[in-house]
């Protein structure tokens, strides 16, 4: 698949860059037949779509080529944005689980505050960033804080849906007997609501942390820093430089993936290895 998947990459690299290539052949004035016409699209500086090894390049240079606190190596912006999506993922948990646990413990709250939940996610992200960046900015908020609340405002919905389907998977047997040996709301809650919603919750955890770097690079966006990997795909857009781009996407990408993997790990330690964990 990863082979396939490569071959169509070059393939695309061929098919989007060759007007341009065959354009600077054109004015060098030589001769070219199809194999320079192919060589020249690999070898572009600015590309519409650079190869695979271009991009490969560009990341190896740009991680070795300067200490990881320097703002030339990708890592140092890895680590601005994976500073702000955690901060925002760890806001999102917070606001997700309560807005769960109110809408499960208080009946009156799924009909008057689950409609507006799910009302804030039709709103476009990119709509709101901005209003969020200035309306901070005006109350003196600069810096991370802008960044982690449009990161939050991504992730909190899948927490909150998923946890409330979790609170509410408990066996209905089992809550009876609960409620026959008069435990309290606390106790059940504790003792099997809050257990129960545990696999639901580490899936809805999944998707919020991805979306928490998606939600951190759209941030980065309108605040014009310097630093980050949103900074970074700007300032490439700005001066046309398709292969800092692509390797800023990677990098976002496996920033992604690896905290995805982070929380599998997480779930793997508190849920498999808990009691009915290898069933």
């Amino acid at each position: 698949m990863s082979l396939a998947i490569i071959i169509l990459w070059y393939a695309g690299a061929v098919w989007l860059n060759s007007p341009q290539a065959a354009e600077a052949l054109t004015r060098a004035g030589a001769d070219w037949g199809t194999g320079d016409l192919i060589r020249q699209t690999f070898a572009m500086k600015r590309p519409i779509l650079p190869t695979p090894d271009q991009v490969a390049v560009d990341l190896f240079q740009s991680l070795t080529g300067t200490p990881v606190t320097h703002i030339r190596n990708l890592l140092y912006h890895t680590g601005v944005t994976a500073g702000s999506a955690l901060t925002g993922f760890a806001l999102g948990v917070l606001l997700g689980v309560g807005l769960a646990v109110g809408i499960v413990q208080v009946r009156t709250l799924e009909a008057s505050l689950l409609p507006w939940v799910i009302a804030s996610q039709t709103i476009p992200i990119l709509a709101i960033a901005p209003m969020i960046v200035v309306i901070l900015g005006n109350l003196g908020f600069t810096g991370l804080l802008p960044k982690a609340i449009i990161s939050m405002y991504l992730c909190f919905f899948p927490i909150t849906i998923g946890m409330v389907k979790g609170l509410r998977s408990a066996d209905p047997l089992t809550l009876d007997l609960m409620r026959t040996y008069s435990a309290g709301s606390a106790q059940t809650f504790r003792l099997l609501r809050l257990p129960a919603s545990l696999p639901f919750l580490f899936t809805s955890l999944k998707v919020a942390v991805a979306a928490s770097v998606v939600g951190a690079i759209v941030g980065e966006l309108p605040t014009g820093g310097q630093a980050g990997l949103g900074a970074r795909l700007l300032s490439g857009s700005y001066y046309g430089q398709t292969v800092q781009i692509w390797s800023a996407l990677v990098m976002a990408s496996l920033l992604g993936v690896t905290l995805v993997a982070v929380v599998g790990l997480a779930e793997r330690a508190l849920v498999r290895s808990g009691p009915g964990g290898g069933r």
